[in-house]
């Protein structure tokens, strides 16, 4: 039987540690591999987003998700570089946050993953060349955002056992874009992809 770490109880003493380890374990399956600044910060987002305060927001009598093209406004509109840093973080962060864990849930309603890659590649790319901080982690943030979209999404479901819906969408978001990270999904659940041009 084989040994996975990913199936052990949740010993850590807090959440972002929990996710840590997790990204950590699974970065080590990516060629190059992220930097471990970049996991600690993934790790911490997560552990943000784990308080649905940090998530939502209350406009107009109503707690809901504040679209990413509204934080994009309020960004541009910012009055100093200070707030419109903090609000591209917050973009970049929850655009990478939600395409990971409800890309279902968007495309059902047209939003799709290309969106999220560039509203939330965009922000941190801004954020590499402006931010006070963080400029490295920023950067391979932005330059990579799709793999970390894999990475999260990994990191958060771990190896759960995908639906056959499940299945069929990864397949053809795979076959629409050649997402290497979708191909290596589907090839870890057995999928021979190298007939699968004779299939279209």
């Amino acid at each position: 039987m084989l040994f996975d770490a990913t199936q052990l109880p949740v010993s850590e003493s807090s959440l972002a540690n929990y996710f840590r380890e997790r990204l950590s374990h699974y970065a080590e399956q990516l060629r190059p591999r992220p930097d471990e600044d970049t996991c600690w910060y993934l790790g911490n987002l997560l552990d943000r987003f784990g308080r649905s305060d940090q998530l939502f927001a209350y406009d107009e009598g109503e707690i809901a998700l504040r679209p990413l093209a509204l934080l994009y406004g309020d960004a541009v509109e910012a009055r100093n570089e200070r707030d419109r840093c903090l609000l591209l973080r917050q973009l970049g962060d929850m655009a990478l946050f939600l395409a990971a864990l409800f890309p279902g849930r968007f495309a059902r309603i047209g939003i799709e993953r290309e969106y999220f890659i560039g509203m939330g590649g965009g922000a941190y790319e801004y954020l590499a060349e402006n931010a006070n901080q963080n400029r490295h982690i920023f950067a391979e943030l932005a330059g990579s955002f799709g793999r970390m979209i894999e990475l999260v999404a990994r990191a958060c479901k771990g190896s759960q056992a995908l639906s056959a819906s499940d299945v069929l969408a990864l397949y053809q978001r795979w076959r629409d874009s050649r997402d290497p990270a979708a191909g290596s999904q589907l090839q870890a659940l057995g999928i021979d992809l190298s007939s699968a041009d004779t299939l279209q």
